[in-house]
C-alpha cells in the first residue's frame, strides 16, 4: 500500500505532469464511483495548484452490468443529451483539462449479450464524438491514470484474497509510476527525455515501412502515413502547453498508412475491451484492410469491435515499446490496456491521431485521408510485442535499419 505522501505525489503527477493543469483552468475528472477517494485527492491537488473549478463525471460499472443484462438494446443505444453531449459542449467551450481514472473490471460484462454490448458502445462513442475529437487533436489536454479496485486486483492476482490483491497492485503501480523515487516528478522528466531521444531518431530516418516478425506467426509490414511524426510521452496541446496523456507511458507512436498494411499479426497479450477478454487472436491485413481474423477467446467481442464502422478495419496507431520497460519487467498481466499496452509494442484498430502527421490539426479530413490517416469512431489498442519480436525500419530507398532484436530496442 502507498503512503499518504506517495498518494499525494500520485495525485500531483496527474495534475501537473499528466494533464498539466494551468492556473485558472477548470478540471474534469472522469472515474468510477469506486475511485471517489482518489478523485477527491486529485481535486484537492488541482485546487492547491490554482484550479478554477473541478467537475467529476461519475461512472458505475456495477450499474453498467445491471443495465446491460436487463435493458433492451434500443434503450441502451439512447444517450440523453443532458448526460453527455451537453456536458462535453461546456467542457470544450471552456477548454478544461481532463483526468481519467481507469479501473475497469476486466470481466465487468462477461456473459452479457455481445450484440447489445457492441451496439451500446457504438452509440456511446457517437454521442461522445466531440470530446474524443477534442482530445485526439490535443485541443483539450488530458491524461489517464489507474488505481486498483477489488474486482480488478482479484483478476490480476487470483490466488490472493481481495485485500491482499489490492495491496500488491498498489505496490506494482507505485513502482511503475516511479512513486518510490525521491522526486517522482523529476524521475518522470528524465524518463520522458529518454523516450524523446528515440522518437527523434525515428523522425530523422523518415521510414516508409515498419516490418515486424516473431516466432508466434507475426509477419506484418506497416506502411507509415506520409509526413508522419513519431511522438513520445509528452505531447504539446494546441495551446502550446505540454502534457502527458498516458501515465504510465513507455511508448513511441505514430500513424500507419491505412492503405499500406499487409500480412498477419498475432496478439502478445489479452485485449480487454468493454468488459470482455479477447485472447489468442490473429488479424490478417491486405492493402490496409482486415481481410481475416480469428480468436480462441472472445471471438464475438472481437467481431463487435470490427463491426463498428468501415474505418475500424484498418489501423490508426503503431507504437514501439521495449521488453525491459518497468511494466514488462514486473511480469504482471494487468488486463488493462493503459498498463498492458506499455508492456508491449502495440497497434490500434480505428482512428489516427491528427498530431501524428506534420501540421495534422490544420489539415482537412480530405487532406488527412490523402496522407493515409485513418478515420473511425473507434480506437482500440492491442498488444503484439513478444519477447522475441524483431522490428526493422525500411526507408524510401529500401534501406533496412534494425530497431528491435529479441523484443528490445537496439538504437
Amino acid at each position: 500500500m502507498l503512503t499518504q505522501k506517495q498518494m499525494e505525489n500520485f495525485a500531483e503527477l496527474a495534475v501537473r505532469v499528466g494533464a498539466n493543469m494551468q492556473k485558472g483552468q477548470e478540471v474534469v475528472i472522469r472515474c468510477d464511483v469506486q475511485c471517489k477517494d482518489f478523485a477527491h485527492l486529485i481535486a484537492e491537488k488541482a485546487y492547491e495548484f490554482g484550479a478554477k473549478r473541478v467537475h467529476i463525471q461519475w461512472r458505475d460499472e456495477v450499474l453498467d452490468r445491471i443495465n446491460m443484462l436487463n435493458a433492451d438494446i434500443d434503450s441502451l443505444c439512447e444517450v440523453p443529451d443532458i448526460s453527455l453531449r451537453a456536458q462535453n459542449k461546456y467542457f470544450i467551450k471552456n477548454k478544461v483539462c481532463l483526468i481519467a481514472i481507469s479501473t475497469e473490471d476486466p470481466n465487468k460484462l462477461k456473459g452479457c449479450d455481445p450484440d447489445k454490448v457492441a451496439a451500446a458502445e457504438v452509440a456511446r462513442l457517437k454521442a461522445d464524438k466531440d470530446r474524443r475529437q477534442a482530445t485526439m487533436s490535443n485541443y483539450l489536454r488530458w491524461t489517464i491514470v489507474s488505481i486498483p479496485t477489488r474486482a480488478w486486483a482479484s483478476q490480476v492476482f487470483p490466488d490472493l484474497d481481495p485485500e491482499q490483491a489490492v495491496d500488491k497492485m498498489w505496490d506494482a503501480i507505485g513502482h511503475i509510476m516511479r512513486l518510490d523515487a525521491d522526486n517522482p516528478t523529476e524521475a518522470w522528466r528524465q524518463h520522458i527525455a529518454t523516450l524523446h531521444r528515440r522518437a527523434a531518431f525515428l523522425n530523422a530516418h523518415n521510414f516508409e515501412y515498419i516490418h515486424m516478425t516473431n516466432k508466434s506467426g507475426t509477419d506484418l509490414t506497416v506502411g507509415l502515413a506520409t509526413d508522419h511524426v513519431w511522438i513520445a510521452a509528452e505531447e504539446e496541446g494546441q495551446d502550446g502547453v505540454p502534457f502527458t496523456a498516458n501515465m504510465p507511458t513507455e511508448e513511441i507512436f505514430t500513424a500507419p498508412h491505412n492503405r499500406k498494411i499487409n500480412g498477419t499479426v498475432v496478439n502478445a497479450l489479452p485485449l480487454v475491451n468493454n468488459g470482455n477478454v479477447i485472447d489468442n487472436f490473429s488479424i490478417t491485413f491486405k492493402d490496409g484492410k482486415v481481410v481475416d481474423y480469428k480468436a480462441e477467446v472472445g471471438y464475438d467481442a472481437l467481431k463487435g469491435i470490427l463491426s463498428a464502422d468501415e474505418g475500424v478495419l484498418s489501423l490508426g496507431e503503431i507504437a514501439l515499446i521495449g521488453k525491459n520497460s518497468p511494466i514488462a519487467e514486473s511480469g504482471v498481466l494487468f488486463f488493462n490496456t493503459l498498463f498492458d499496452e506499455n508492456a508491449s509494442c502495440h497497434l490500434a484498430f480505428g482512428a489516427s491521431y491528427p498530431t501524428t502527421v506534420k501540421d495534422g490539426n490544420a489539415l482537412t479530413p480530405k487532406q488527412l485521408k490523402e496522407r493515409g490517416m485513418n478515420s473511425s469512431i473507434q480506437h482500440v489498442d492491442f498488444m503484439v510485442g513478444t519477447k522475441d519480436i524483431d522490428i526493422d525500419g525500411i526507408d524510401y530507398d529500401g534501406n533496412v535499419v534494425p530497431l528491435f532484436r529479441d523484443g528490445e530496442w537496439i538504437i
